[in-house]
């Protein structure tokens, strides 16, 4: 029996196609969308303008999909060769396949991806896809956003689904993390001994300006000693704290 695909090679069996993008920002701003997600083949229907210095500078940091862009005449050309292709379609039509919520439309993406080359296809900024393309594709998908306000960029689309598609792909397995190091703002759990030294200290303190009558202390104590419990002092926030502790007992300079 085989085993299913690694998430990393279903990615890598998805092709994004912007069919007649008119803006070459929104061209740079898509692979940049691409990349973040681990997505990196990336197809154009015939583009307005491309190769073009708006794309590479909104691709910020993915120049290399768009130099590895595939140019395409048709739609036609741009699936060959895939099994299974989801349009965008924000409005039903009478013919074509009725768009589908992003959630099941990713699920059946990544499914088929399983099986053979996949295609996510995009219309043209400002009329979409045609009927015509829309039939071309087996499948619809349709982002809910506000009635009142629908419209989404194409940059942002694309952000759209390839997050939806990222997260689907490593749904109940460890998503990969960024190789660069970052320096822990923590330091070492606070010991025993090192806490009790605080509350020795508190407790001196409070003695000292008289919030604490040591003859009848009552649950004071106790109940700090919950709270600093709670916070899981570290050794960091007990010298902190003893810090301000010590300020407290020395005299102010003249």
């Amino acid at each position: 029996m085989n085993e299913a695909p690694a998430p990393e090679e279903l990615l890598s069996r998805i092709r994004v196609v912007l069919s007649r993008p008119s803006h070459p920002g929104n061209i740079g701003a898509a692979a940049r969308a691409m990349k973040v997600m681990g997505l990196t083949r990336l197809y154009l229907v015939t583009p307005e303008r491309f190769p073009d210095a708006e794309a590479t500078a909104r691709a910020t940091g993915a120049a290399d999909l768009l130099e590895r862009a595939t140019v395409c005449a048709t739609l036609d050309e741009a699936l060959a060769d895939t099994i299974h292709a989801v349009a965008l379609s924000a409005r039903q039509r009478d013919l074509g396949p009725v768009p589908q919520p992003v959630r099941p439309a990713v699920a059946e993406l990544l499914e088929q991806a399983a099986l053979g080359e996949v295609a996510l296809v995009f219309g043209n900024e400002t009329v979409g896809l045609s009927n015509d393309e829309v039939q071309r594709c087996q499948a619809a998908v349709s982002i809910p956003t506000n009635p009142a306000f629908s419209s989404l960029n194409l940059g942002a689309a694309v952000q759209v689904l390839c997050y939806e598609i990222r997260m689907a792909a490593y749904a109940g397995q460890k998503m990969p993390t960024s190789p660069r190091r970052v320096t822990p703002n923590v330091s070492r759990a606070a010991t025993l001994q090192e806490q009790e030294g605080f509350y020795q200290h508190l407790e001196e303190v409070m003695i000292a300006t008289r919030f604490l009558d040591p003859a009848k202390p009552k649950r004071l104590v106790p109940k700090l000693r919950r709270l600093f419990g709670r916070a899981k002092l570290e050794i960091d926030e007990v010298n902190i704290l003893r810090g301000i502790l010590t300020a407290t007992q020395t005299p102010p300079r003249d």
